[in-house]
């Protein structure tokens, strides 16, 4: 994208953290319900912002816009979230323009994601796109690059094997109960929370541990029964939750909540009981662990496991690269053609002027001029030659920032200022 900035008086930018470097505690801190994205992307919209992507997951929490200076986004992620600007600082990232396009590849098509290959990710990326077009955040930059990264992601999924075998955090939180739990066919399981890691979750037990003992509570019954229902499952009342606990071997808590659901109170059981905490902000107090019987893991020890399915997959990544790369280089090219096409037009205007001052100079002159049919050659002539300039901005071999500016200072043109 050479040093070009995407508008005239702002560049595209990348503002974030993730599990690389901030835990699941920090992460806590910066994530953003729904409530609070849409009331941040209205704000930036106030502020004269124009295109930006919230995302908020238990793994990351990114901002992708425009701004003059990235100071803008950290400030409008700080004010929404419970983290300071200083914690943002000791684990965030910033990128711009095509580093922070290259970035959102990455993030979309599973490459940057926690556990390799978990597509989950790109489902946020077209909620986010689709919660900023409803508000009118939502530029032609933003929607062409999200429909160019969920086309990489499609490819990636139907022509690699990076998507085989072991999927997300939702997958992994059931391989780790296969591994440590004995019998566990015959084991009591208890799920709290139907969300989307929560629905995941059940489908994967009921998959992979062949268990008929699985219980369901949700704080909203309602959306508990409709899973329930689908899978045969047992549903209980958010006021059963003690109770169940006490009879339950293996706690799977995807709450979603901004505090703890689950803290040592709740807990009377004296047999051995495994909690799964897949929730970030943590759902799971760490009291718990002070129970002898209670084993707590959560979502970020999970995505430490390295499995054979994990290293197959690793094998793909070149493929992988190599898709997001081509889809990229069309995007990359859009742009560019964006980036002429004011000249372009700016040109075609400048030699229509011309042309209808030597035809009506042509008229008055000639008395037999057949003003109809030169129009039409006149016409045909500009076609060509807009476009032959067209292309030679097109050519990656030329700087086009330089003939762009010498077309402007030939021709004498005026661009119209967006």
């Amino acid at each position: 994208m050479k040093d070009y900035h995407i508008s005239k008086h702002s560049s595209f930018y990348t503002i974030g953290l993730n599990y690389k470097k901030a835990d699941a505690v920090v992460r806590g801190k910066f994530s953003l319900d729904e409530n609070a994205m849409v009331q941040l992307l209205k704000k930036a919209q106030s502020q004269g912002i124009d295109g930006l992507l919230a995302t908020s997951t238990c793994n990351r929490t990114e901002l992708h816009g425009f701004a003059q200076h990235p100071f803008q986004l950290i400030k409008l992620l700080c004010d929404y979230s419970n983290g300071s600007v200083e914690e943002f600082q000791e684990v965030a990232y910033v990128y711009k323009n095509k580093e922070a396009i290259g970035h959102l590849f990455r993030v979309g098509t599973g490459l940057d994601s926690q556990i390799l290959g978990d597509f989950e990710i790109i489902s946020q990326i077209k909620q986010s796109f689709n919660r900023s077009k409803k508000i009118g955040i939502a530029n032609p930059f933003i929607e062409r690059l999200c429909n160019a990264v969920i086309q990489a992601s499609k490819r990636i999924k139907n022509e690699t094997e990076i998507s085989s075998g072991a999927t997300s955090v939702a997958f992994a939180s059931v391989q780790y109960i296969l591994k440590n739990v004995e019998d566990i066919a015959n084991k009591n399981i208890l799920l709290f929370g139907t969300g989307k890691i929560g629905r995941n979750t059940c489908e994967n037990l009921i998959k992979h541990t062949k268990n008929p003992h699985i219980t369901l509570i949700n704080r909203t019954k309602e959306k508990a029964e409709k899973i329930g229902g689908k899978f045969n499952l047992t549903v209980k009342d958010y006021g059963d939750l003690q109770p169940e606990i006490r009879k339950t071997d293996v706690l799977v808590v995807a709450t979603g909540a901004q505090k703890p659901t689950i803290c040592k109170e709740l807990i009377y059981t004296k047999n051995p009981l495994l909690i799964l905490d897949l929730s970030v902000p943590k759902n799971v107090d760490d009291n718990v662990t002070e129970l002898d019987n209670v084993t707590l893991i959560h979502l970020d020890h999970l995505s430490q496991m390295t499995d054979e399915t994990l290293e197959n997959r690793k094998q793909s990544i070149p493929e992988a690269e190599s898709i997001i790369a081509d889809v990229k280089a069309d995007f990359i090219q859009w742009l560019e053609t964006r980036k002429f096409a004011p000249v372009i037009k700016a040109l075609k205007m400048k030699l229509k002027t011309m042309k209808d001052e030597e035809l009506d100079y042509q008229s008055k002159k000639t008395a037999d001029f057949d003003a109809e049919q030169a129009d039409i050659v006149s016409n045909r002539i500009i076609q060509k030659i807009t476009k032959q300039f067209a292309n030679h901005l097109k050519n990656d071999q030329i700087d086009s920032d330089s003939s762009l500016e010498l077309i402007q200072k030939v021709f004498q043109l005026e661009l119209n200022q967006e």
